[in-house]
């Protein structure tokens, strides 16, 4: 549910408030560069980033309701 102008910069902006971020990356359209809507965050401990899925999840960010969870593993689901 990110806004269609956050960036990758401004992603990691406010996720660095609970911790270090390894990663902050919007996802965008191969062929038309615009934002997908979604992204990811990678934090350098486990902690922080329950501390930001905590903060973070169903609230507004950037203008726009955002929903914030830990990615699955694909791997692990074979």
């Amino acid at each position: 549910g990110l806004a269609w102008h956050t960036d990758d910069t401004t992603l990691r902006a406010k996720f660095e408030e609970f911790g270090h971020v390894e990663e902050a990356i919007v996802v965008k359209d191969r062929d038309t560069g615009r934002s997908r809507g979604f992204g990811f965050v990678r934090f350098a401990a486990e902690p922080e980033a329950e501390a930001a899925i905590q903060a973070m999840n169903n609230v507004e960010f950037d203008g726009r309701m955002i929903r914030v969870d830990k990615a699955s593993d694909k791997s692990s689901n074979r």
